[in-house]
Order: structure tokens, then sequence, then C-alpha cells
């Protein structure tokens, strides 16, 4: 991760299987990829169906840059099955604490699933569980820091900021159940 920087971000909005996601790169490195309305607009039964509502984005993609064309292209790859590791730079500005968070989220290899107390103990403190856990939530970049793939302890999924079937949608969709 390179240091974030303080400058305006550049926005586009990108389609994908679980949704619109809006992202946000300097020229450096993306600092947001999140998704549109997650709570008001819940993942259909078939990903495949999804479309915006009209007047959910705007008429245009928005900007197009070096990165934010590498992020969409790796983005496909990575719902077409064919990439298991991004590699655009990242940048996420946050607390000491939260870097060391989403830092960690990095390390999670493609397809695995690790507990919150897991994280925790990755973390260099395994009773922080809950601010573990509220500093995944509080990830600007979905997807590409896989906070997805941290679980309950009790195998169950426990939160996502992007709903609970968009999580299910990707942890499946990185075990080989739903390639598109």
């Amino acid at each position: 991760m390179t240091p974030p920087e303080r400058r305006s971000l550049q926005i586009a909005w990108i389609e994908s299987p679980v949704g619109l996601l809006r992202a946000g790169a300097s020229d450096t490195a993306l600092q947001l990829l999140e998704f549109v309305a997650a709570d008001s607009n819940p993942l259909p039964a078939n990903p495949g169906q999804l479309r915006a509502q009209p007047g959910e984005i705007p008429t245009h993609p928005g900007a197009n840059t070096p990165l934010l064309d590498q992020t969409r292209r790796e983005l496909a790859e990575y719902f077409a099955g064919t990439r298991q590791r991004f590699e655009v730079p990242l940048s996420f500005p946050g607390t000491p604490f939260q870097e060391r968070v989403w830092s960690a989220l990095c390390s999670i290899g493609y397809g695995e699933r690790i507990s919150y107390l897991e994280q925790s103990r990755r973390v260099g403190d395994e009773k922080a569980i809950r601010a573990v856990a509220q500093a995944n939530g509080q990830n600007p970049i979905a997807i590409l820091v896989p906070c997805h793939r941290v679980i309950n302890s009790d195998g169950k999924l426990g939160g996502y900021g992007g709903g609970l079937l968009r999580k299910q949608f990707l942890l499946d969709l990185e075990r080989g159940d739903r390639l598109l």
C-alpha cells in the first residue's frame, strides 16, 4: 500500500455481477471501491439480471484513467474466474490500526476463509475482535481488500458492508461455485 494522498479522486462507476460499484482513484492508487446503494439494492437471485434503476447512476461511466481502467479489467477477470490476485496499487487512509487491519486482509488468500479471531491474531491482538470487525466494516476498498473472506468462528458469515448475499456470492465465486 502506498501512503494516502489528500488530492481529489477521479470517480468511475463499474457494473459487476454483485451490483454497481463506485471506484475512486488518484493518479497513483485506487482509494475507494464501494457498493452503490448496498443497503437498498439487494443482490437478486440471478445476479446476471442485475440492472441499475433509473436515476441510480450517472448517464456516463465517469472518469477513464489508467488506474480506473486497470481496476475495471482486473475486476472483470476476477468475476470471470481468471484472476486471483489484484495488482492495482492501493492506498487507504485510515487510523494506524485500521491500516494494519486492512493490510492484514490483503494477506488472506483467494478462496481462504478466516475467523475474526484469526484476523485479530494476525494484527497482533487476539482480544481486539470487535475492533477488527469494526475496521473491516469501514474498509474503503471492497473486494480488492477482501474483508468478505472473514467469517465468524462458528462458520457463519457475520457481517458485510455490501450485504450477506454479496458476501456469499464472492465466497462461492472464489470456491469455483459461481463462474460467470
